[in-house]
């Protein structure tokens, strides 16, 4: 059940596209999204000349953590085009769950992996409800256009289906949430002079004490701990079962420890990767991206050393020996600790051996 400035939301429609474009138009929230469009965004940092200071949770595409603030300062992601950032939070308690949704198929069992340590059954609480991110990576012409020949991608984008299936979720749950910020589609989309559209802001910081959500980026200093190994779980956790239609486990929330729960992959993705790794900077933005201009500068590096990984790494299981998960522990200075299982369990990110790895 979704609420807006504390009353139900409806909708004379049952069509969840109108639902979408009813709530994109609500006063209340095109208010919030003029708020959130005039903040600067913060650039988070690890250096200690960044503003914020404290202990944060940094979380990659397809991934989700649910924190407890009176552990953890910040949650937040980045680098987000067509994909939409959700944020829920326990208004009573605190407890925050943010997830970076990169698909319509992992919205329903995604939402439930969210709740399960956020709502603790009880379906009387107010939860507050925060979506940033997706554009609109069609034209509004072809996204309200009637031409059915296209397919599903060519007509509305990656963008709008996700946050229409992310609404139709909402609206179909037994919870009540309110809708604080709907900051997606047009409201977060800038064109140049030619009309070629981007993001405003490709990423978010929430103040887990107090629930304020931000514009932000991250450097590859914050993106930790096990940044390669979490960006290679991504593409290949499509083809492991395992992960049919959920999203990536990042966060243990009681033990207050990162936990990269296992995935495997092939031998044909080292193929692939060594493939890939000869294209040129063009040809890998538009083999491997759902919206290539909009990008970072980024990608394509980042891109390259997950490549690199896969080649000197091609079997899973020495990544994650016995599928035992990756396990980090906060350190007394804030850095990050790998725990190994066993003297198997000792690889760092090149490939090369090592006794211990940290970030």
């Amino acid at each position: 059940m979704i609420f807006v400035d504390g009353l139900p939301f409806s909708t004379d429609s049952s069509q969840e596209r109108d639902a979408l474009v009813n709530l994109l138009e609500h006063p209340k929230l095109v208010s919030a999204s003029n708020s959130f469009e005039a903040m600067q965004e913060v650039k988070f940092s690890a250096s200690k000349e960044c503003a914020l200071q404290g202990r944060w949770v940094y979380l990659f595409q397809r991934e989700f953590a649910t924190v407890d603030p009176a552990l953890i300062d910040f949650i937040g992601t980045d680098e987000a085009t067509t994909c939409v950032g959700l944020v829920i939070r326990n208004q009573r308690n605190g407890m925050t769950s943010v997830a970076h949704m990169d698909s319509t198929k992992v919205v329903d069992t995604g939402l439930t992996q969210m709740l399960s340590l956020v709502v603790d059954k009880n379906f009387d609480v107010d939860l507050d409800v925060h979506l940033i991110g997706g554009f609109e990576d069609v034209s509004p012409q072809q996204a309200n256009g009637s031409t059915r020949s296209k397919t599903l991608a060519e007509v509305d984008g990656y963008s709008f289906p996700l946050c229409t299936k992310i609404i139709e979720t909402l609206r179909k749950r037994q919870e009540k949430f309110h809708i604080q910020t709907l900051y997606v589609l047009r409201h977060n989309t800038r064109r140049d002079s030619q009309g070629n559209a981007y993001p405003v802001f490709n990423g978010f910081l929430v103040k887990t004490s107090t629930g304020s959500v931000i514009p932000a980026s991250f450097d590859r200093t914050t993106r930790c701990p096990d940044e390669i190994v979490r960006r290679i779980r991504v593409s290949v956790s499509y083809e492991d079962p395992t992960w049919n239609a959920k999203l990536l486990e990042t966060y243990d929330t009681q033990n207050d420890r990162f936990v990269i729960a296992p995935c495997s992959w092939t031998l044909w993705q080292e193929h692939y990767a060594l493939t890939l790794q000869d294209l040129s900077d063009e040809e890998i933005l538009l083999q491997c991206s759902s919206s290539p201009s909009a990008e970072g500068p980024e990608f394509v590096d980042n891109l390259r050393r997950q490549w690199d990984y896969l080649t000197k790494q091609p079997l899973w299981n020495l990544t994650f020996p016995m599928r035992h998960p990756r396990v980090f522990e906060w350190t007394a200075d804030g850095s990050w600790k790998r725990c190994l299982f066993s003297p198997q369990d000792s690889w760092n990110e090149d490939g090369a051996q090592t006794s211990l790895q940290r970030t």
